[in-house]
């Protein structure tokens, strides 16, 4: 699929951000604004606010239920936190502390930092 025909999913494809969004957090790297099922509304977690120009999150019961959207790629979140916890363990052989994720996350270059932002795309 084209770069251009990424873009066009979020014309496409409803957002699951508020247009006026509450409960806004502060936390690693930045603020983080509350994200819902884009089908039934459910409260679906956070994303970060900086760079995200659009999100279309289904909960798991909505995705096991009307599938992939073709065109676009899936995983489930205990799959995608799982790579992630793996990440950490082979690198530094612990779960990192709030402090040091902060550091890593300030790191374009980090590869859990690369992980963690190919999980906003």
């Amino acid at each position: 699929m084209k770069a251009e025909d990424r873009r066009d999913l979020g014309y496409i494809l409803p957002d699951s951000r508020m247009r006026n969004p509450t409960n806004i957090i502060s936390g690693p790297g930045g603020n983080w604004v509350p994200i819902y099922c884009a089908n039934c509304g459910t409260d679906c977690g956070l994303v970060p606010e900086e760079n995200m120009q659009f999100v279309c999150w289904l909960c798991q019961p909505c995705a096991d239920k009307h599938g992939v959207v073709i065109g676009t790629y899936m995983m489930p979140d205990e799959v995608f936190w799982k790579k992630v916890e793996e990440a950490q363990l082979e690198k530094y052989a612990r779960l990192l502390g709030t402090a040091e994720l902060q550091k890593m996350l300030d790191d374009a270059n980090h590869p859990l930092a690369k992980l963690l932002r190919e999980r906003g795309r």
